[in-house]
């Protein structure tokens, strides 16, 4: 079988996937549509759920984002992270009480309004766990291991926050209610 025949059969196979992709509505991930161009950064951005953040809202292409206290009024919504916790829990103990067995955690809440004090997103805590068989022979690979689930938790987490900020609405404005008549 020569090359151009083989092309168009496979042609004639591939054409059956893409359109059944096509009909299920599969779309490649695109940069959200964010309905704000300039986002106040009121956590620490040195922080290394800081440095993600600030990275992935910069590579949209399409917010900038200011640290600067005295832009905070300027910009069209104030991202605050309110708490940010990372725990380990023994759930496994031998029979000797050494632990085995550890749950990593990692909680962050934030929310994000404007500067005249409209609320965007009320406070959402988002949480991520991972499990950890431990043992002390190997210490020092734990030690690294946990370092690297906590950073595919972190990662995780910033991309829920990524998309809920790409999927908010403006809130309706309160217009001030009219003097009554008598």
């Amino acid at each position: 079988m020569n090359a151009p025949s083989r092309r168009r059969l496979l042609g004639l196979f591939a054409m059956p996937v893409v359109v059944g992709l096509t009909a299920c509505g599969f779309q490649l991930r695109t940069v959200g549509d964010y309905p704000f161009k300039t986002l106040y950064a009121n956590f620490a951005i040195e922080s290394p759920l800081g440095v993600e953040l600030r990275r992935n809202l910069l590579g949209t292409r399409r917010i900038e984002v200011w640290s600067d206290p005295q832009q905070m009024l300027k910009a069209d919504v104030i991202l605050d992270i309110l708490s940010e916790e990372r725990q380990q829990v023994v759930v496994g103990i031998n029979a000797l009480g050494q632990v085995r067995e550890l749950q990593l955690r990692l909680r962050v809440k934030f929310r994000l309004r404007s500067p005249d004090g409209l609320t965007w997103i009320d406070g959402v805590e988002l949480s991520q766990q991972r499990d950890l068989s431990f043992t002390e022979t190997a210490a020092l690979s734990k030690e690294i291991e946990q370092a690297m689930m906590y950073r595919d938790m972190q990662s995780d987490i910033v991309q829920q926050m990524m998309r809920r900020l790409a999927m908010v609405k403006p809130p309706a404005k309160q217009s001030p209610s009219p003097a009554l008549k008598p």
